[in-house]
This record gives C-alpha cells, sequence and structure tokens, in this order.
C-alpha cells in the first residue's frame, strides 16, 4: 500500500467511527430553520427600531418643554426683588409707582404662567417637605419638629419639576432645661 492508499484508509476508518450526532450536526440547517431566524431578526429589529423613536419623540418634546429653564431661574432673583420693591411701594397704594410696579408685576405673572411657572404654595404651619422645601434653618419653637415657621424665598414649579424650592426656616425641639444647674 502507499501512501495514498494508506491516508483514505485511515479517513474512511474514522468516517466510519464518527457517531450520528456528529453527522447531524455536519449536516447544512433546514430552509426552514433560516426563515424562521431572519424572521425573528427583522421583528426584534423593527421593534427596536420603534422605541428608539418614541424615546427620540419624547426626549425631544421634554427638551422643547423645559428648553427655558436656565433663563427663568436666572429672572427668578430679579422677580424676588421686585417683590420687595412691590412690599415698600404698598405703603402708598394711590402711587403712580405703586400703580405702575402693579401693572408690571401683573405682567410678570402672566408671562411666568405662561410659560409653565408656578409658585409652590407655602404655608407657616405647614409640615417640612423635602420634595418641596429647602430647610435654611431650624430654630427652637412650640411648634411640633419639622413645621415651616419662617418663609425666606418663594419656590417655584416648572411644568410639574421643580424649579426652584421654597427656602424655610423650621421648627426644632426647644432645648430641654438641664435641671442640675
Amino acid at each position: 500500500m502507499n501512501e495514498e492508499e494508506t491516508k483514505n484508509a485511515e479517513a474512511e476508518a474514522a468516517a466510519a467511527e464518527t457517531s450520528p450526532q456528529e453527522v447531524v450536526e455536519d449536516t447544512p440547517r433546514q430552509p426552514e430553520d433560516e426563515l424562521t431566524k431572519w424572521r425573528e431578526t427583522a421583528l426584534r429589529t423593527a421593534a427596536e427600531y420603534d422605541n428608539y423613536r418614541k424615546r427620540c419623540v419624547k426626549e425631544r418634546e421634554d427638551f422643547i418643554k423645559y428648553a427655558n429653564r436656565g433663563l427663568l431661574e436666572e429672572l427668578l432673583p430679579v422677580i424676588d426683588n421686585f417683590e420687595m420693591g412691590m412690599q415698600m411701594a404698598e405703603q402708598d397704594t394711590s402711587s403712580m409707582i405703586y400703580i405702575g410696579m402693579s401693572m408690571v408685576q401683573k405682567q410678570l405673572v402672566d408671562f411666568l404662567s405662561s410659560q409653565g411657572v408656578e409658585p409652590i404654595e407655602a404655608t407657616v404651619g405647614q409640615t417640612f417637605d423635602h420634595n418641596l422645601h429647602e430647610a435654611i434653618m431650624s430654630e427652637a419653637s412650640d411648634q411640633p419638629e419639622g413645621t415651616i415657621i419662617r418663609i425666606l424665598r418663594k419656590g417655584y414649579m416648572l411644568r410639574g419639576r421643580l424649579l426652584r424650592p421654597v427656602n424655610v426656616v423650621t421648627a426644632a425641639a426647644p432645648e430641654k432645661e438641664n435641671p442640675a444647674q
């Protein structure tokens, strides 16, 4: 036997020794399996694209909705100062300064409302809410702990989101006197 015949004989022996399971793996997939695989891939890709498109639309809407946030945040201190001026002008409600400032205040309120900005309602005696309020300090008081005892600065919401929290002073438990003194 020459070398070529020996190699052919070995190859035939190796092929005879392979298990039926190995033979099945070497056979090509059925066309139906391939079709099912590609159909599932196409459906999955279409669903992913649809989700991506919806997410892009939502992000775009949010961007448009809250695009003025920075400008409005910078405008709020100006409004705070204007309101302090209004409090001083209220001493003489018949003056032209007060009447003019009242008209400007109405325009400011209308402008803020048209932009989706609403003041946060906070009152003295209300319970502190960390989602809406910012406690600047606390003072000993006869009020229950965590109760708002003073409002320092108004807060605002922009279309349901916090724009600026209300700055408040909260009640703390009164200090207990040391009986040993």
